[in-house]
C-alpha cells in the first residue's frame, strides 16, 4: 500500500486552530458585486481577507500553529526561517507575541521594506545568497552551527495545520462553495486548503496557479515528478521558489483539481482589479488567486468560487509600477 500524501489530518488543522485562536481572530470572507462584474460568466467571488490579519498575510497562522508548539527548550535556543518577506514577517510576529527569539534568512538585496517589519518584530536579520532557496541553505547552516529550530516555511507539518485553519474558516462563513483557487509559492496554502476541504466540504474543487516565471511546482505537477530551475523571477514574492518540497507536492498532485500560471502582466491587472473593487491593496502572491480565476472562468463559470488575498505586503517602487502600467 503507498503512503498516504497527506502530510497532516483534519484533526492537526482542529488543533492549530484552538492554539493560535488566542492570538488572530477570523479574517474576513466578503462579497463585491463590482468584482464579480469584472470577473463575469456569473462567477459569484468570496474574497477571503488575510491581508487584514497581523503583519498583513496569511503566514502569520503558520509560524503561530508552529511556535505554540515548541519544547521549552526549543523557544529557549530559538528559531531561525528563510523568506522573502511573509514567512518572516509572521515568525518575527509570533516570536515576540510568545517570547521566543527569531533569526530570519533572507536574500542579498530583498526588499528593505520588509526587511525593517521584520527587525521591527524583534527578529535578528541575516542576509544571504541570491534568492529565497539560497537563503533556506544559510538557514540550515545556522541550525548546524546554533542549534536553532529551523521553521521551514513549507516543509513542516505544523506550517501547513496552521495554513489548513484559513479554509476552516472560508468554509464555515460559506459553506455552499463550489471551488476554491489558491496561489501556489511552496504550498502550505493550498495543501491545509484540500485537507480542510476532505472533511468539512469534499465537492469543492481545488484549483492552483503559480507565476510563469517561477513555475517549478506547476511543472512538476504537470510531469508526474519533481523538477527544478534555475531561477524564479516574479514580482510574486511569495511564489518565487525554485523547487518543489516533499511535505506538499504528493498532496499537490493528489489533490489539485487544475493547475495554470499566470504571466506578471495578468498579476498586475489583478492587483489593480483588487484595488479598484475592494480598495484593498494585494501584493503579487496576494493577487495571483483572482489572476488565476480569471483563467479559469470560462471553467468555472456561474460557480461559488473563492479566492484568498493571501498577502498585502506590496512594496512602495512595485505598487508605482503596478498602477502606472509598466508591469
Amino acid at each position: 500500500m503507498s503512503a498516504s500524501p497527506w502530510p497532516v489530518d483534519f484533526l492537526d488543522v482542529l488543533d492549530a486552530r484552538r492554539r493560535i485562536a488566542p492570538y488572530l481572530v477570523p479574517s474576513p470572507l466578503r462579497r463585491y458585486p463590482t468584482l464579480d462584474a469584472a470577473v463575469g460568466g456569473g462567477i459569484r467571488v468570496h474574497v477571503k481577507h488575510e491581508n487584514h490579519l497581523p503583519t498583513n498575510a496569511f503566514k502569520v497562522r503558520n509560524a503561530l500553529s508552529v511556535l505554540t508548539r515548541l519544547s521549552a527548550e526549543e523557544r529557549r535556543r530559538g528559531i531561525v526561517g528563510a523568506t522573502r518577506g511573509n514567512h518572516g514577517q509572521g515568525l518575527a510576529w509570533a516570536g515576540s507575541a510568545l517570547g521566543i527569539p527569531v533569526t530570519v534568512c533572507v536574500p542579498e538585496g530583498n526588499n528593505p521594506e520588509k526587511n525593517a517589519a521584520m527587525v521591527g518584530d524583534g527578529a535578528t536579520l541575516v542576509e544571504a545568497g541570491r534568492d529565497y532557496d539560497e537563503a533556506v541553505a544559510a538557514a540550515d547552516r545556522l541550525v548546524r552551527e546554533r542549534g536553532l529550530r529551523l521553521v521551514h516555511s513549507t516543509n513542516d507539518p505544523d506550517v501547513i495545520a496552521g495554513a489548513g485553519t484559513m479554509t476552516v474558516e472560508i468554509l464555515e462563513a460559506e459553506p455552499r462553495l463550489d471551488a476554491i483557487v489558491y496561489s501556489i509559492g511552496g504550498g502550505s496554502q493550498a495543501v491545509g486548503g484540500m485537507i480542510a476541504a476532505r472533511t468539512l466540504a469534499p465537492s469543492v474543487v481545488i484549483y492552483g496557479v503559480q507565476a510563469a516565471g517561477a513555475s517549478a511546482i506547476h511543472d512538476s505537477w504537470r510531469a508526474g515528478r519533481p523538477l527544478s530551475k534555475e531561477s524564479a523571477v516574479t514580482i510574486a514574492d511569495g511564489l518565487a521558489t525554485r523547487n518543489t518540497y516533499p511535505a506538499t507536492f504528493e498532496a499537490l498532485r493528489a489533490g489539485l483539481a487544475g493547475f495554470v500560471t499566470v504571466e506578471e502582466a495578468e498579476i498586475a491587472e489583478a492587483i489593480r482589479l483588487l484595488l479598484t473593487t475592494t480598495h484593498n491593496l494585494a501584493e503579487g502572491a496576494g493577487a495571483a488567486g483572482l489572476a488565476g480565476l480569471l483563467r479559469l472562468r470560462d471553467e468555472l463559470a456561474g460557480k461559488n468560487v473563492a479566492i484568498v488575498i493571501s498577502g498585502g505586503n506590496i512594496d512602495r517602487e512595485t505598487l508605482k509600477k503596478v498602477l502606472d502600467g509598466r508591469i
